[in-house]
């Protein structure tokens, strides 16, 4: 009797515990819910408070640009507006686009006689530049060959069958010069008899153009650097 006393009582206390047990962890359950609602909650409202805040910055900005906008219209700032894209046209730096002229340069198709020199119907950077220098010479405002800005800094270099320019450039044949300017006088420099296109196509050179009512060529997007020049301290 005493040791199915003692069962029974070990029985009840295992259970007791048990049951206390499953009660802490239903509360704990119960807490960490609670708990993690109310994260939910707080963050929940943060977030509504950043969008209000966000809200409110792109308003302000919206606000500044239209004062912006209405500043840069009083006529002279327009004037210096209008200045400085007129400078950064000159230098190469901006976008420019007007009527001119697109050149196709390419290497001769004659088929060579034995004993032939193969470089000499083939473009140089000489050739190039003859180009350019024609057009320059005939009042083009802005050049680029192969959609590369040509600018004061701007060299040609035969590299083998390519030539490097800006930089880094590797550019290969066909070349195509675009430049802006009067596509009349452009076009007549560079076909006038005994021009530049008339003693390329000597050597078979292959050389065509045609007149372009609006011509688009992209700013110079690369480093400029001076060696030998600078500003001066006062």
């Amino acid at each position: 009797m005493g040791i199915k006393k003692y069962q029974w009582a070990i029985t009840m206390a295992a259970l007791l515990f048990g049951l206390v047990l499953g009660l802490q962890f239903q509360v704990n359950e119960s807490l960490q819910q609670d708990t993690t609602t109310e994260r939910i909650e707080r963050l929940a409202q943060q977030i509504e408070h950043k969008k209000m805040e966000l809200k409110t910055l792109q308003a302000q900005v919206e606000e500044l640009r239209k004062k912006l906008d209405q500043e840069t219209e009083r006529p002279e700032l327009r004037r210096i507006k209008n200045k400085i894209n007129e400078v950064g046209i000159l230098a190469g730096t901006v976008p420019a686009a007007g009527p001119g002229i697109e050149v196709t340069l390419n290497d001769s198709d004659a088929v060579l006689e034995p004993g032939e020199n193969p470089n000499l119907y083939v473009l140089h950077d000489e050739d190039v530049l003859k180009v350019l220098n024609e057009l320059r010479a005939a009042g083009a405002e802005a050049l680029a060959i192969n959609d590369q800005r040509m600018i004061a800094t701007s060299e040609i270099i035969c590299i083998g069958p390519t030539i490097l320019t800006n930089g880094n450039k590797r550019l290969a044949a066909p070349f195509v010069i675009t430049a802006i300017g009067n596509p009349d006088t452009l076009y007549s420099a560079l076909f006038m008899k005994g021009g530049v296109a008339e003693q390329l196509k000597q050597w078979g050179i292959q050389v065509s153009a045609k007149k372009v009512e609006k011509v688009v060529i992209p700013g110079y997007n690369g480093a400029i650097t001076y060696n030998y020049s600078g500003g001066e301290r006062a």
